[in-house]
């Protein structure tokens, strides 16, 4: 269920940057849901093995890569779902940020409840 909960705000994230950050596009509101998905796989799968690959990038400049790490992963998602857009590496960059934002405050609204005894 956490898992879904996530995704729905990551779409959310997703609709938001389409609204903001020019270049963004998606064709539908089950390409936000799929790409909002997609993205919680490549976060879990792939990012952690190019996390490893690029420490040393990583280190050398004091965590900044990260921030490139990120938007490319949102430009993976992009590359993979038909009808998700991003014009530029800006794009990606913006979204990213945006979702980023809105898991934050997404998070804080919901809270962590411990689970029902």
């Amino acid at each position: 269920m956490s898992f879904i909960l996530r995704a729905l705000i990551t779409a959310l994230g997703f609709w938001v940057a389409a609204q903001v950050v020019p270049g963004v596009s998606f064709a539908s509101p089950a390409t936000l849901l799929l790409a909002a998905l997609l993205l919680g796989v490549v976060n879990a799968i792939v990012r952690p093995i190019l996390f490893i690959l690029t420490l040393p990038v990583t280190i050398l400049t004091l965590g900044i890569f990260l921030l490139i790490l990120n938007a490319g992963m949102v430009a993976l998602v992009a590359w993979f779902v038909p009808g998700f857009h991003l014009a530029d590496f800006r794009a990606a960059f913006l979204t990213w940020l945006i979702v980023w934002v809105v898991g934050v405050l997404g998070s804080h609204l919901i809270g962590r409840r411990p689970a029902p005894r």
